[in-house]
């Protein structure tokens, strides 16, 4: 075997990695057209030194192409106009429960793929939707109708306070309880702001 091919394959795993991480780390269901775009041309130019082109000169051109998508990102952050040419809009797809079909077509987007989309996310039904959107990375938003949401912890604990409240007029011998807040655990999600473990996993699985 080449030795030659080896050591190349090795280095462009790691350059690849390397520039792509600097590209960001977002999947491709959710990148923008430019994202897409460049991600494809570096996977493309990644494979031309084992055909015998110049390594150093595919990292080079692949930083390039990083460089360019990073400057395109900054200037989206600082131009809206910008932003809007090269992201584009959120489109509606459902206004109180009826489909904008003007919409869709201009889309090319199917009501068997908004079903779809939208099943993926628990939704049965578009009469019990407020708004659904068509975001620029492809995903469908929606909100639903206010008699149609799930109740939140708050509106359970508004209930309970007005329990206690009908209780205490209809008996004001009734002592009622504050409600007690459970003890903070620290979750996989503050371990990563912490940069540490609670319980330390085993060893051979860290």
């Amino acid at each position: 075997m080449n030795i030659d091919l080896i050591w190349k394959s090795i280095f462009i795993v790691i350059g690849g990695t390397l520039l792509l991480r600097i590209a960001g780390r977002k999947s491709i269901s959710q990148m923008t057209l430019a994202q897409t775009v460049i991600m494809i041309g570096i996977g493309s130019l990644l494979i031309q030194p084992l055909a015998g082109e110049s390594i150093w000169t595919t990292l080079a051109v692949g930083m390039m192409l990083v460089i360019t998508l990073v400057i395109i990102e900054y200037a989206q952050v600082k131009s809206d106009r910008f932003e809007k040419f090269i992201t584009g809009n959120s489109k509606i797809l459902i206004e109180d429960g009826n489909i904008h079909e003007e919409n869709l077509k201009k889309l090319r987007f199917t009501v068997d793929q908004l079903e779809m989309k939208l099943r993926q996310q628990g939704v049965t039904s578009f009469d019990s939707i407020k708004w659904a959107t068509l975001e620029p990375n492809g995903q469908v938003g929606y909100e639903l109708k206010r008699d149609s949401q799930p109740a939140t912890k708050q509106d359970i604990y508004l209930l309970q306070q007005d329990i206690q409240h009908v209780l205490k007029l209809l008996n004001p011998s009734i002592t009622t309880m504050a409600p007690s807040h459970d003890q903070q655990k620290q979750d996989i999600f503050t371990e990563v702001a912490k940069n540490q473990h609670k319980i330390e996993p085993p060893s051979h699985l860290q």
